[in-house]
């Protein structure tokens, strides 16, 4: 498991806010730190407003990871990644999560919430958190990704 110190940064939409509280219980419950960029109600809002912040955390090193939350995750993913050293992946069962890690050095995580139960987020989210990059041949892959 990732050390406590870590800080992880989460965003969502309105259509991810339904979840959010349950996958930042999963993250205060493993000891980490989570910067908490909204949103904070179900009310419409843009997602760019918060996957953009939660991107910059992890560009920067300031966060170590990244969880986004909306309908789809396709929204706050594509946004993220146009951010140089992000790699979000939309992930819907903890296999993807793990395997985003393990083989793509993922570090954000986008959640479908219209398509996944509670449960299911819950369970992503901490395949996320557990595995690790494989590096080898992965790293030769993963180092062919960014266009600068």
């Amino acid at each position: 498991m990732m050390e406590s110190h870590k800080i992880i940064a989460v965003g969502c939409d309105h259509a991810g806010f339904p979840y959010k509280a349950a996958v930042i219980e999963v993250l205060t419950g493993e000891g980490l730190q989570v910067e908490d960029f909204g949103a904070h109600s179900a009310d419409s809002v843009d997602y760019p407003d918060f996957a953009h912040p939660v991107a910059d955390m992890v560009e920067s090193g300031r966060a170590a990871l990244g969880i986004l939350l909306c309908g789809s995750g396709n929204g706050v993913a594509i946004t993220a990644n146009k951010h140089q050293g992000v790699r979000a992946a939309v992930c819907w069962l903890p296999e993807l999560a793990a395997l985003a890690r393990q083989h793509n050095d993922a570090n954000i995580i986008a959640l479908p919430v219209r398509f996944i139960s509670e449960e299911t987020a819950r369970n992503t989210v901490k395949a996320f958190l557990s595995a690790e990059f494989e590096g080898g041949r992965h790293a030769r892959r993963v180092g062919k990704i960014s266009c600068g």
